[in-house]
């Protein structure tokens, strides 16, 4: 049997980092750091995951205990899906200890994250959306947008994102696909999607389920012709956050092969792991 790979899952007691955490437990190719770093608001001191209690560490305790975990925990890797504004300060200090990571946290300053990562020599994977089936309908729409320019030329879009009303952000999913609608011929900005995070609407109008309310990403894009005669409607409907936590897991697995295969200050997307290459 191969030898577990090391992950510090941090952004715990978080749902998303939770729900990876309860998914590593249960596989034999990982094991859990019982350290994660987390935000400055958490008063907690500790979090249990499957009776493995791990210890949560707040940014004023992380550089005096972060020497600790690399000597005890060799060659880990670490799982971010911590707070949007925490995006740049964790990826500097990813950087600076030299932590590959692979990071599904949404917002920060999206070039300058890049940046610090290629500048310093680390690896890791960035990707606004961790589930891979996501990924593949933005690739596909993305080759559309390559091959078919100005396709709806004329046309108007509108886009709607839903996700549970913790969520601070506008979907970086959503964000992502207007590149392609743009190269396509519509014009359209960040600030025109509809970001729903009321649940009386979720529930009643959009009929998101009741035990999905805290935790879901549904989205519409809806193309259709000025004549209003033609109608086009692209639909990602997820209950839960399931499907990121496996396709987080796959990211660690190929970050894991590149570092051996030494990929130093590269950064890797969900692309690259679903072709499983360099990019």
């Amino acid at each position: 049997m191969a030898t577990p790979i090391n992950i510090m899952i941090n952004g715990l007691p978080g749902n998303v980092a939770t729900t990876i955490s309860r998914h590593a437990s249960m596989e034999d190719r990982f094991a859990i750091i019982p350290y994660s770093l987390t935000g400055p608001e958490i008063t907690a001191r500790e979090t249990v995951i499957k009776e493995l209690p791990i210890r949560l560490i707040t940014p004023d305790k992380r550089e005096e205990m972060i020497g600790m975990l690399k000597k005890e925990f060799s060659g880990f890797i670490s799982i971010d899906f911590s707070h949007p504004d925490a995006v740049n300060e964790n990826a500097e200090f990813y950087c600076r200890h030299r932590l590959p990571f692979v990071m599904g946290t949404t917002g920060g300053r999206r070039e300058e994250l890049l940046r610090t990562v290629r500048e310093s020599g680390n690896s890791a994977v960035i990707a606004p959306n961790m589930a891979k089936q996501i990924v593949g309908l933005q690739a596909m729409v993305a080759y559309a947008a390559e091959n078919f320019p100005g396709l709806f030329t004329g046309y108007t879009l509108s886009i709607t994102e839903s996700h549970q009303q913790g969520k601070a952000d506008t979907s970086g999913t959503a964000k992502a696909m207007i590149g392609s609608f743009n190269q396509m011929g519509i014009p359209f900005f960040p600030e025109e999607i509809a970001k729903i995070r009321d649940p009386q609407i979720q529930k009643g109008e959009l009929g998101v389920p009741e035990d999905y309310l805290s935790g879901h990403g549904w989205h519409t894009y809806t193309i259709e012709s000025k004549d209003k005669n033609v109608l086009f409607e692209l639909k990602h409907n997820i209950n839960g956050r399931e499907i990121y936590a496996e396709g987080t897991l796959d990211a660690v697995l190929f970050l894991t092969r590149r570092i051996r295969k030494n990929s130093p200050g590269k950064v890797f997307s969900m692309i690259d792991v679903l072709m499983n290459t360099d990019g």
